[in-house]
């Protein structure tokens, strides 16, 4: 095992400082579980083990000077990025995915009849953590540099696309996929459900899940009913064809405000924030104009950005 020389720890413990508070927890544990593990080798020279026990090592001190390194470099990129993109705070790291996923159930006065059969609709996941969902509707904008923001920024999103706008340019959307962002149904021409019969909202949901899945490889379980309007055959359409939830939002982000579902116009836990493919045409602003705005609130509010399937 070489020395860690002082350069060697003076490094380690800077990359430490630097850290978020998450990753200093767990470079934290890492470093307990170390001394604990060196301690009882230290003094279990004069104590046998049970028998095929096999002894306990601890880990060499190069690995954790490679893990804080790591974690160093790490926190130093998204710390550029976010200096790139001009953002006012680093985005905060969202903790990892629970191991057992929360019941999701229609938000109350949200449901239809026979609503235990038919995807729930919902406007936020019931959680204790500060973190926040960001899920983008339509298609319209491609902007290429959005995608280079939104992978370097490390921010997952969810997509929730239409067919009349995403036919543009399916490839746009097919390197989104690439980069790890879920693409989900939101009809194929994005009309008021509730004025369609149950035939015509199923052939607008089931059409999709053809296209999503002919061009990127998957059905979707998730859909988002145009304009946050449905009823019990919409339910009912969506089911048919797959889906299995109907998140809709409490939030909605701009490129200059933001809209709340709730009276007290807060962000809570678990909230699902609502935005769209949109540019300076729509909403003078641009989509990095609008991540900007929804990065700069939800940090400075202590609130980490989740992705939603990870979830459901």
């Amino acid at each position: 095992m070489r020395a860690v020389v002082q350069n060697d720890k003076s490094r380690a413990l800077g990359a430490f400082r630097s850290a978020s508070p998450r990753l200093r927890v767990r470079v934290g544990a890492a470093v307990l579980a170390a001394a604990l593990a060196s301690g009882c080798a230290q003094g279990a020279s004069d104590v046998r083990g049970a028998s095929g026990q096999q002894p306990l090592q601890a880990p060499p001190a190069r690995a954790l000077d490679a893990y804080a390194s790591k974690l160093g470099a790490a926190h130093a990129a998204r710390v550029a990025a976010a200096k790139r993109w001009k953002l006012k705070k680093v985005p905060l790291a969202a903790p990892p995915p629970p191991a057992k996923k929360p019941e999701i159930k229609a938000r109350k006065g949200f449901e239809v009849d026979g609503q235990e059969h038919l995807p729930p609709v919902f406007t936020s996941i019931p959680t204790k953590e500060k973190i926040v969902f960001l899920t983008i509707d339509d298609g319209a904008e491609k902007d290429p540099a959005f995608l280079r923001m939104m992978s370097e920024l490390k921010v997952p999103y969810t997509a929730f696309l239409s067919d009349y706008l995403v036919k543009e340019d399916y490839g746009y959307f097919k390197e989104m996929q690439d980069r790890g962002v879920t693409l989900n149904n939101h009809t194929l021409n994005h009309p008021y459900l509730p004025g369609l019969s149950y035939a015509e909202q199923k052939r607008e949901i089931c059409g999709m899940q053809d296209v999503i899945e002919k061009r990127y490889g998957k059905r979707p379980t998730l859909f988002r009913p145009p304009y946050g309007n449905y009823n019990r055959d919409t339910l009912r359409a969506a089911a048919a064809c797959g889906i299995e939830y109907a998140p809709i939002w409490n939030e909605e982000v701009f490129a200059d405000h933001w809209d709340y579902r709730e009276w007290d116009r807060e962000i809570h836990p678990g909230d699902i924030v609502l935005t769209h493919f949109r540019g300076e045409g729509d909403w003078g602003g641009t989509m990095r104009d609008m991540v900007r705005a929804f990065l700069d609130k939800v940090t400075a509010e202590g609130y980490a950005v989740a992705r939603l399937e990870d979830y459901l």
